[in-house]
């Protein structure tokens, strides 16, 4: 695709995000091609040449926002008739075409596989007036890119796979995102170490199912990778997310508690339910014993792990039993943060024809219920930070207090303090002398 010579200049795109931290670190790779092609960020959509809407779909509401959000640009298209508007993400890579059908005031379309196209596409939009969806998903070709940052910031996100083999019976991915592909190691190992010399001093290793990375060259899966990463590149922590427990196996376990150092006392460890019956529906691979006992193995092997996890409620066929077994699961394992959300029916997916789905009034109750259950363990738990001592890594200012800093412990536990220093970027004890579930305050302890 031929490029315009006067690609970008003068341009302001306006984005926003919807759904998790893979679409987050989509959209800063939009903002920082962009920027390479001489486009400059908005700071609102009225100053905006071009509004792009980076959408989820995992479950229904993101979906709807989009729409939503569409239809308040009529009146601002309306004024600025060269306005262009488009929708990427996986709302893009799921509706396609449809969505221009659908929303008249949409310029274009593009999918999660088209990303690094986006100049090309804008200039096609904008000097040609083109108004199309660009949707090609790419399965076979090698997954190849550099991870970009527009400013340099404490932490960085590293995209090591995309897309997911696992189709959860839930869950649209494998649709949006395509099938699993995994970037070389040998190109990873260079990119955190490009993030390092910047001045990034925490990664997060992303992956819609990150412990099914396997390089391409064939030299190894994740536990090699994290092994590689802390041995070989000076970063001070790294992170990794979203896990699937069936892939959790016993060589992982061994290189987080080798190298805890850099590895932190923090798994996220996606449960979705805690009856068996439910996770077989679901098609996870995995029964609650067999998560249960992966759970024990964590905690043998890193001694106060904070753990936390996802959870779904009111999915076809869940029981009152079923939802107790979930309870039940919260209790047993200790997590210190639950992420819960009501079952929603996707495009494509099998649960969607399941015939037994949930009263919305049902999984409404269930999920306040979850909730709230979460927070009463939660406030026990919690107490167990107060009063100690933790090294910190300062990740930058409170936006509501320029004296407020914010911090995080190795445990991935958020710690507010005042400073009257600029203390970004650095990795300091700090005791903890208020614990609430949620956020922890400190003070820095005299070196």
């Amino acid at each position: 695709m031929e490029m315009s010579q006067n690609l970008g200049r003068g341009q302001k795109v306006y984005i926003t995000t919807y759904g998790c931290q893979m679409n987050e670190h989509d959209t800063e790779r939009m903002y920082s091609l962009l920027e390479l092609n001489k486009y400059l960020a908005a700071t609102s959509p009225e100053e905006a040449d071009i509004i792009i809407i980076n959408s989820c779909s995992v479950r229904e509401k993101p979906v709807h926002k989009v729409m939503s959000e569409i239809g308040t640009y009529k009146s601002l298209k309306e004024t600025k008739s060269q306005l262009k508007i488009g929708v990427g993400g996986c709302v893009g890579q799921m509706e396609g075409k449809k969505l221009l059908q659908k929303a008249r005031l949409l310029d274009f379309v593009f999918g999660t596989d088209s990303i690094d196209q986006l100049p090309q596409i804008l200039d096609s939009v904008v000097q040609e007036n083109k108004r199309d969806a660009w949707t090609r998903m790419g399965h076979r070709e090698t997954y190849s890119l550099e991870t970009l940052v527009r400013k340099t910031k404490v932490n960085a996100f590293v995209t090591i796979t995309k897309g997911c083999d696992n189709f959860c019976s839930f869950c649209v991915v494998p649709f949006t995102r395509g099938r699993e592909r995994s970037r070389l190691m040998s190109e990873l190992i260079s990119d955190v170490r490009g993030l390092v010399s910047r001045g990034v001093k925490e990664i997060t290793l992303l992956g819609q199912n990150v412990n099914s990375y396997k390089c391409p060259e064939g030299a190894g899966g994740l536990s090699e990778l994290l092994k590689r990463v802390c041995t070989e590149t000076d970063v001070e922590r790294v992170r990794f997310t979203t896990s699937h427990p069936k892939d959790f196996d016993d060589a992982l376990i061994e290189v987080l508690a080798k190298h805890i150092d850099k590895l932190g006392h923090y798994v996220h460890l996606p449960a979705q339910s805690g009856s068996s019956k439910i996770l077989e529906m679901m098609n996870r691979g995995y029964t609650r014993e067999a998560y249960l006992e992966k759970v024990h193995k964590i905690k043998a092997a890193i001694p106060n792990v904070n753990l936390s996890t996802d959870i779904i409620v009111g999915f076809p066929g869940e029981t009152d039993e079923d939802f107790e077994q979930t309870l039940s699961l919260l209790q047993e394992v200790e997590y210190e943060n639950v992420y819960g959300f009501m079952y929603s029916p996707r495009p494509f997916t099998k649960a969607l024809k399941y015939t037994e789905q949930v009263p919305e009034e049902i999984k409404n109750q269930r999920l306040q219920r979850l909730l709230e259950f979460q927070d009463s363990l939660s406030e026990k738990i919690v107490h167990k930070y107060d009063q100690k001592i933790f090294d910190v890594l300062v990740e930058g200012p409170s936006r509501h207090n320029k004296n407020v800093y914010i911090a995080r412990t190795s445990h991935n536990k958020v710690v507010h303090f005042e400073s009257d220093t600029d203390l970004v970027g650095k990795t300091l004890p700090m005791k903890i002398v208020r614990a609430q579930p949620f956020v922890l305050w400190g003070e820095v302890v005299s070196q």
